[in-house]
């Protein structure tokens, strides 16, 4: 038997969202969306004066946005003088 969560993994997958959509997928702000797509760092289509978001897309750039197991200091202090 299919889960909520099975419809809505369908229907994100099969549209083009809004900013608000999309805030309520990543759990930010609508401001924060919005600021993103202007800064041209969140995946987004132009349709005239219309912006969407690809829905396969964001997820795509969502899972590159993801960090772990980098190393743990990223200060390198350089070696002082010789003498």
């Amino acid at each position: 038997m299919p889960t909520s969560d099975d419809f809505v993994s369908r229907a994100v997958a099969d549209k083009f969202m809004d900013a608000r959509e999309i805030a309520a997928l990543l759990n930010v702000p609508v401001t924060w969306v919005r600021e993103h797509t202007r800064n041209g760092r969140i995946p987004h289509i132009k349709f005239g004066r219309y912006v969407r978001y690809d829905s396969k897309d964001v997820l795509a750039w969502v899972e590159e946005q993801k960090s772990g197991g980098a190393r743990w200091r990223t200060y390198v202090p350089r070696p002082g003088p010789r003498g």
